[in-house]
């Protein structure tokens, strides 16, 4: 089953003070979520904090992901896991929770993913540095508007960015033009649409940022 796709930018700074401090002081909580050999897990995780955050592994980071979902998603608002609560907690410790794409859309995000790659020759890790980010979420914008050409309002946009970026919008062209006569086209035609306003946004709070990006499922 497809999971939710979180993106993470962080503050390595900030986690090396509050978010190893916070490990420190709640060491009986935190390793309920280490794999095994939760001790030495946990010291791994303390002493990679002391260097940067970015060297965690997506396991390491996925389990600290999951355990301040367990925290603070278990004060439900309104009867509605309080997924505020724990974007600012991530935050407050040096992980900034930007956005997230649900499951449903998360394969056909792939999809587009693993075809920048052929296309690019281009292979981008669960970290990656912005640039090559925002690269792939060009081709991503420009692959998901040619399934809605005529949403005059998103016209705009891509527009001015393909004559700003040509050789990634023909990519994209070409892989779509490609794409549309195969099977399974149709059925992906709906996600390949909502998942441009996903795409816009992802650009939108990247296009200036200069640090590293991290993708992580919730397995």
């Amino acid at each position: 089953m497809a999971e939710e796709l979180y993106f993470l930018k962080t503050n390595p700074l900030v986690a090396k003070i509050n978010l190893y401090n916070k490990l420190c002081n709640e060491e009986d909580t935190i390793l309920r979520f280490l794999n095994d050999d939760k001790k030495t897990s946990l010291e791994l995780i303390k002493n990679k904090l002391q260097d940067s955050i970015e060297h965690l592994s997506p396991d390491e980071l996925r389990q600290l992901f999951n355990w301040f979902k367990f925290q603070y998603n278990s004060n439900p608002v309104n009867g509605n896991e309080n997924n505020e609560e724990v974007k600012t907690q991530l935050y407050i410790n040096g992980i900034d929770l930007f956005h997230e794409i649900p499951s449903g859309l998360t394969q056909t995000f792939d999809h587009i993913l693993n075809d920048y790659e052929k296309a690019s020759q281009c292979n981008l890790q669960y970290i990656s540095d912005a640039e090559k980010f925002n690269r792939f979420l060009l081709y991503g914008l420009f692959y998901t508007s040619l399934a809605q050409e005529d949403d005059n309002e998103k016209r705009i946009l891509i527009d001015y960015l393909k004559s700003q970026y040509p050789s990634i919008y023909e990519a994209a062209q070409s892989e779509f033009k490609e794409k549309k006569n195969g099977a399974g086209f149709s059925k992906d035609l709906h996600s390949e649409t909502v998942l441009f306003d996903n795409f816009s946004e992802l650009y939108d709070a990247t296009k200036f940022y200069k640090g590293s990006i991290i993708q992580i499922n919730n397995k």
